[in-house]
C-alpha cells in the first residue's frame, strides 16, 4: 500500500516530534503493508510553514535513517497546503511542493469550518497551470457536510478528494463515518489516506479503511482507491466515476480537531 498522507516528519509540524517517533510510525506502517508513505507537513495553515527545500531535507534524512534501521519503508516528499490566494503562485516558484515532488497531484487543504469564497477559482487556476487539486480531509469540513452539493461543483468541475482512513473505520464518530460512506456512494472520494500524526491517538488504519470499504462496496472499489494512491506517485490517471449528488444535512459540532 501507498498512503499519500502522513505527518512522518520530525519536529516540523503537529506530528511526529522526535526522530525516534518518525521511525516508530514507519515500524508500524511497514507491520499494515504500507511500502511507501508521502510525508505531507501542514504548509501556510497559520501555525507551520515547511518550504519544499526543507521538506526534501528532513525526507532524505528520515530515509537514511529508516534505511540504517532496515525498515522497508520508503518516505517521499509533499506538502498539505492551507488553500491561499497565491496558490498558483506557489506552484510556480516552488515553494508548494506537489505529491511525490514532480507529480501533477497537489493537496489543498480547506479550513475545517468553511470553504472560502475563491475556492472553487483557485482549483480551476491550478488546474489551468496544470495540476490536480486534491482536496484533503474533505469530509471534516462543516460546510460541505451541511452543503455536499457545492463538493458534487467542485469535483464536478476538476478537483479531487482524500479523505481519511480513521474517518472510514468510525475514529471520529458515527456521523462523519456515515458521511464518508456517502461520499463514497456518490464517487466523491478518490483517495484515503492515514492523515497518521502519531500512534497513540492518530495511527494510520489504512489496512482496516480498505477493508471496510471493500466489505461496504465490494473489492474492486477498495482497489481502485488503493490505485490512485499509486498514481499519484506513478504520474498516471486516476479511477474516477461520474460524481453523483447527495442530500444535504444539518449537522452541529462534531468536527474537533
Amino acid at each position: 500500500m501507498i498512503d499519500i498522507h502522513c505527518h512522518i516528519l520530525p519536529g516540523v509540524d503537529d506530528g511526529a516530534r522526535t526522530i525516534t517517533e518518525s521511525i516508530a510510525m514507519a515500524r508500524e506502517a511497514n507491520i499494515q503493508g504500507i511500502q511507501k508513505i508521502i510525508a505531507t507537513p501542514h504548509h501556510q495553515n497559520g501555525a507551520f510553514t515547511n518550504s519544499a527545500l526543507d521538506v526534501m531535507e528532513a525526507v532524505n534524512l528520515l530515509n537514511e535513517q529508516l534505511q540504517s534501521t532496515n525498515i522497508p519503508v520508503e518516505i517521499l516528499p509533499g506538502q498539505e497546503t492551507r488553500i491561499y490566494g497565491d496558490m498558483v503562485k506557489g506552484l510556480k516558484t516552488g515553494d508548494v511542493l506537489p505529491l511525490n515532488e514532480t507529480s501533477r497531484y497537489v493537496f489543498v487543504e480547506l479550513p475545517e469550518s468553511h470553504v472560502p469564497q475563491y475556492t472553487s477559482q483557485l482549483l480551476f487556476d491550478i488546474q489551468i497551470v496544470g495540476y490536480i487539486p486534491i482536496i484533503s480531509n474533505v469530509e471534516r469540513n462543516q460546510e460541505l457536510f451541511e452543503n455536499p452539493d457545492k463538493l458534487y461543483r467542485l469535483v464536478k468541475n476538476g478537483a479531487v478528494t482524500e479523505m481519511n482512513a480513521a474517518s472510514v473505520v468510525g475514529k471520529a464518530g458515527k456521523k462523519v463515518q456515515k458521511f464518508t460512506q456517502q461520499l463514497l456512494q456518490a464517487n466523491l472520494a478518490h483517495f484515503i489516506g492515514s492523515n497518521a500524526h502519531n500512534l497513540k491517538k492518530r495511527g494510520f488504519y489504512l489496512r482496516d479503511a480498505f477493508e471496510e470499504i471493500g466489505r461496504t462496496f465490494g473489492s474492486t472499489y477498495s482497489y481502485q482507491l488503493m490505485e490512485n494512491s499509486e498514481a499519484v506517485v506513478s504520474g498516471l490517471a486516476l479511477h474516477k466515476e461520474e460524481p453523483e449528488r447527495i442530500a444535504s444535512q444539518k449537522i452541529w459540532k462534531i468536527f474537533s480537531r
